[in-house]
């Protein structure tokens, strides 16, 4: 698409970009450093950029563990830059597909092998991308507006070529390789998991029922969102992230298959339920996900419940550009069994009572949409608001401390830090270990000791990748925290595990929610 690109790109021409764009001080410049190198980029170099300069590698997660990343500390760097693109991207697939037996001894060859390769400044950027400190996600947007300046093409279908293909970097390839007319070729298909449409958040039913004209309410629930596909008798079940959990779900493939319509695509929540039809905790839902040994015995003792809340395609025909009101309609049709308890057009007391009927039935409040709104990706103003009961904040675990007395042996207080997306960083919020249970403490030791960078006397810093869903009564002004706010009386409420770094509440949201600013779309 472009006339001139190196044959072979050396991977130091990524890294020394990456460095660029961390100590540019406005978004412009780092957007023009970034359409600068991918102009330079093969076809066959495009996805595997786009991802690393993204923060993680085109491969996702490979498995490596501080252990496995402690032992290429120290290797002697290269003296002259000769690693490729491509030879990083090799050896990426290849820590990949590493498994079974000797499998830890094959990773460490392999990151030594590739270790050795790299400069000082190729090791470190290696090291960080594979510890996730590039915080995977938060630079999407700068990359997106880049890969749209290289090309010549509109950053708004980009962006919905994004949410189509449910992967930045395959739209970025389509993009740079074959302009509008490629990004047009990229529709909604069965199978092919579109980037779920998120929430904004309202302080209480009132404001959010003013931000909308014509309103839908819905049960707001604590369960898995998932996506799901039915193509004839093919049924495939995605997750919030877009991996595939069908064979966790078989209750919901036998359910999907029996509705009237061939092809499908619903967007909903499972949760599991009591006998009462009351929610069960949200990790009790996620045992569900990610164990198929047992998953038959886990059908049986733990069964899901779906509600569906969005149909996005139905009979060939995509609807993300329908109003709500058409794909609510489309949805009591194909499936109204499953739909989810929604009131339309409310007046004041219908709200307030559905609200109420929400709570009461043990659910988290509610969501309130737009019946204009078309389905799109990312946080869209006053489209979706979700009205809980109480106030909460998807924060990442940044460093925590070692308890003493009872707790001693066990990770404890945690440090909890938002997002600043303009500086691709965490804000430290504060600290809290309340609200933690035995079990608790001894699953987040285990899992934030894997995720250990460095430990500073009691205080061990880790990798920012586990998120926690914080409560909190109040937010103050504090001079000890960068961000010059803290949490009163922040208590842990659950893990998300369902939910990454890059989909946390950002500094600015919680500047929003102390009434510091105004207009900040958020995604509690």
């Amino acid at each position: 698409m472009w006339p001139h690109y190196d044959t072979e790109m050396l991977f130091v021409r990524v890294v020394e970009t990456a460095d660029a764009v961390a100590s540019a001080p406005g978004r412009l410049q780092k957007i023009a450093h970034f359409a600068d190198l991918f102009r330079r980029l093969a076809p066959d170099e495009i996805r595997t950029v786009v991802a690393l300069v993204s923060g993680q590698p085109r491969q996702g997660r490979l498995g490596l563990g501080h252990a496995a990343l402690s032992e290429v500390t120290g290797l002697r760097p290269a003296d002259e830059p000769t690693l490729t693109v491509a030879e990083v991207d090799r050896m990426f697939s290849a820590l990949a597909a590493v498994a079974g037996a000797g499998s830890a001894r094959q990773r460490a060859r392999l990151l030594t092998d590739l270790f050795e390769k790299a400069t000082a400044m190729e090791q470190d950027f290696l090291r960080r991308v594979l510890y996730g400190e590039l915080r995977q996600g938060a630079l999407e947007g700068v990359v997106l507006e880049a890969v749209a300046r290289s090309a010549g093409v509109s950053a708004a279908r980009l962006r919905r070529a994004v949410l189509m293909a449910g992967d930045p970097t395959a739209a970025a390839h389509a993009a740079l390789t074959g302009g509008e007319r490629a990004l047009d070729a990229i529709s909604v298909r069965v199978m092919q998991p579109v980037r779920p449409m998120l929430a904004g958040s309202a302080d209480d039913l009132d404001a959010a029922l003013n931000d909308i004209d014509e309103a839908a309410l819905e049960f707001k629930l604590d369960g898995a969102r998932v996506q799901i596909h039915k193509a004839g008798d093919e049924v495939r079940v995605f997750s919030r992230t877009l991996s595939d959990v069908t064979a966790s779900v078989p209750e919901i493939v036998t359910l999907t298959r029996a509705l009237p319509a061939d092809d499908l695509i619903l967007d909903g929540e499972v949760i599991a339920l009591a006998e009462s039809e009351a929610p069960r905790p949200f990790q009790t839902t996620m045992r569900r996900f990610g164990r198929t040994k047992d998953v038959v015995a886990l059908q049986s003792d733990l069964p899901l419940t779906l509600f569906a809340f969005d149909c996005l395609f139905v009979e060939g025909s995509s609807l993300l550009d329908e109003p709500l009101s058409r794909r609510v309609d489309e949805l009591e049709r194909v499936a109204p069994a499953v739909a989810v308890p929604r009131v339309l057009r409310p007046t004041h007391e219908e709200a307030h009572a559905f609200a109420r009927a929400a709570l009461d039935r043990g659910h988290e409040g509610v969501m309130a949409k737009a019946l204009s709104s078309p389905y799109a990706a990312g946080r869209r103003g006053a489209a979706w608001l979700k009205v809980k009961q109480s106030r909460t904040l998807d924060l990442v675990v940044l460093a925590a401390e070692w308890g003493h007395g009872r707790r001693r042996g066990w990770l404890s207080n945690l440090h909890l830090g938002a997002r600043d997306p303009t500086n691709n960083s965490f804000v430290m919020m504060g600290k809290t270990f309340k609200g933690l249970t035995d079990q608790m403490l001894a699953w987040q030791t285990k899992e934030l000791l894997a995720r250990k960078v460095v430990q500073d006397g009691i205080i061990v810093h880790v990798r920012p990748e586990l998120v926690v869903e914080v409560a909190f009564n109040e937010i103050q002004d504090s001079s000890r925290y960068p961000g010059g706010l803290t949490l009163r009386f922040a208590r842990v409420k659950r893990y998300r595990s369902d939910k990454t770094a890059a989909d946390t509440n950002t500094i600015d949201d919680v500047r929003r929610l102390a009434g510091r600013e105004t207009g900040s779309d958020s995604q509690l």
